[in-house]
């Protein structure tokens, strides 16, 4: 037998997922680290925990099913986006804990910039807006922070990279010093049109350029690891929603898919050009494959499946994920309770960190079931809300059919609630492990031993399809007293 290990590294957990030479997925082993919140609105990881568990589940779902590393073909690994890890060149320990993408702690630090008037030629090269979501400015912070850091830095001394490229030096023994187009995309630091990093965005920043890691396709050899009782080779990466995109087979310019899990993500491929926002979404790359890039709007939101885990461990009314939804259908339907849930500031086309979550239309009787309404449809109404931005920004009048995954994909009542707001068709895969799947899908590739594009997109299987059941005009007084809740959150 041949099989393909995926390293999905997400931000609450590590998982291993092993696919056979069909793309059938075997099995599955998983770890979920510490979430480290030293102040309000910091979020952090051990970098060493989220290593130990990557490595731990690689070896027990390969022990689990009796695979050697001469059965592996390749290993492809897709991980959390933008967060940062600073290391010591030599001996591989960070600096500091890994600064998560949730973080907003460079809230300031991107103000000033664009004080200055910076934020325009950071767009027009990355893509990307002036935020602390991306990982430029908490480079920056780490470098400013800890003592020495910037004088170990400039003397080489100091690696840069997001969690792919952690895990590809631990893996490779620090033989690999490696990204992929999509990871370096989210950086901040990354010119999408030249395909390389930025001179002028690092020296504005004051990050060393000999601090970052070589850009490489999605499908490529990035080394290979020893760690698992012989050679390994690393044949693909890709950052999460990329990953997702590609294995919900999303190749075609107008095909969009979200990915609903802590956040939500939704990519729209627009192909080998890259289509400017005039609503605040992000301009990046999508994919790349044989040097060329195809490029996707982007709209992401902080708060999605993290508003039912506040359900479960901040409100303590439900007691697991699947419960929201068997709650949230007892709701009294009179009543128009609206979660805004800007618990770490809210995300596209808004672009407000200092936001804060808020709840409206409460009454007396509004209690746990109006509550986990509320929730799932937050997330609805965020989803509508780049789709909108999206519809803008593409131009085109086609009808839009939206490909799902993620584990909230799993609920009918939120997907069926998802298509009612959106007045369009959500479209549901067979196989829900998108993301797992495309960076599997990208080492099989370059391995030989899966199909190309073409032929992977054929394999793409539909589960089930969510038609809108919503009338127009209830759809449009849904959507309007959302606009008006978040406005008035925005304004507190």
């Amino acid at each position: 037998m041949t099989y393909i290990l995926a390293i999905d590294q997400g931000t609450t957990s590590s998982r291993a997922i092993l696919f056979d030479g069909d793309m059938t997925r075997v099995g599955t082993a998983q770890q979920e680290f510490t979430q480290h919140f030293p102040q309000a609105g910091w979020v952090e990881h051990d970098a060493e925990e989220i290593w130990s568990t990557t490595l731990a589940v690689c070896q027990e779902v390969l022990a689990n099913h009796g695979v050697g590393p001469d059965q592996i073909a390749g290993i492809g690994i897709t991980n959390q986006r933008e967060t940062t890890v600073l290391w010591d060149r030599e001996t591989g320990k960070p600096l500091h804990n890994a600064i998560v993408w949730q973080d907003r702690r460079t809230a300031s630090i991107c103000d000033a910039f664009r004080s200055e008037g910076c934020e325009d030629d950071i767009i027009a090269q990355t893509g990307l807006l002036l935020d602390p979501y991306f990982s430029g400015t908490k480079v920056k912070w780490v470098l400013d922070t800890i003592p020495g850091a910037r004088e170990r830095a400039e003397r080489g001394e100091v690696l840069f990279g997001t969690i792919d490229s952690f895990l590809i030096w631990r893996l490779t023994g620090g033989k690999v010093h490696a990204t992929d187009a999509t990871n370096a995309a989210r950086t901040l630091l990354f010119n999408i049109h030249t395909g390389e990093w930025s001179p002028e965005i690092c020296d504005l920043l004051d990050v060393p350029l000999a601090m970052l890691p070589d850009v490489r396709d999605c499908a490529a050899d990035f080394g290979s690891t020893e760690l698992f009782g012989g050679s390994v080779p690393i044949l693909g990466v890709a950052g999460d929603q990329q990953a997702a995109t590609m294995g919900q087979a999303c190749f075609q310019p107008g095909m969009m898919k979200s990915t609903y899990g802590t956040g939500c993500f939704a990519l729209l491929n627009t192909g080998p050009d890259p289509v400017a926002s005039n609503n605040r979404l992000l301009t990046t790359v999508a994919y790349q494959l044989g040097g060329q890039r195809t490029y996707a709007l982007e709209g992401s939101i902080f708060i999605a499946g993290a508003a039912v885990q506040w359900l479960r461990d901040g409100l303590g009314i439900i007691e697991s994920a699947p419960q929201s939804g068997e709650l949230a259908a007892q709701a009294d339907p009179a009543q128009n309770v609206v979660l805004v849930p800007a618990f770490t500031g809210l995300g596209a086309p808004y672009w407000k960190p200092d936001c804060r979550g808020a709840v409206f239309g409460l009454t007396r009787n509004s209690g746990p079931a109006e509550f986990s309404k509320a929730a799932l449809e937050s997330i609805a109404y965020q989803t509508r809300d780049l789709w909108e931005a999206m519809q803008g920004d593409w131009g085109s009048d086609a009808d839009v059919t939206l490909r799902v995954d993620g584990g909230m994909s799993a609920s009918n009542w939120a997907m069926q609630g998802l298509s009612n707001l959106l007045g369009a068709s959500v479209d549901r895969p067979v196989m829900q492990e998108t993301t797992a799947l495309g960076a599997a899908w990208l080492a099989g590739m370059q391995a030989g031993v899966y199909p190309d594009q073409t032929g992977f997109a054929e394999t793409w299987a539909l589960d089930q399809r969510f038609d809108p059941k919503m009338t127009e005009a209830d759809r449009e007084a849904a959507y309007a007293r959302w606009k008006s809740a978040v406005a008035a959150a925005m304004a507190f």
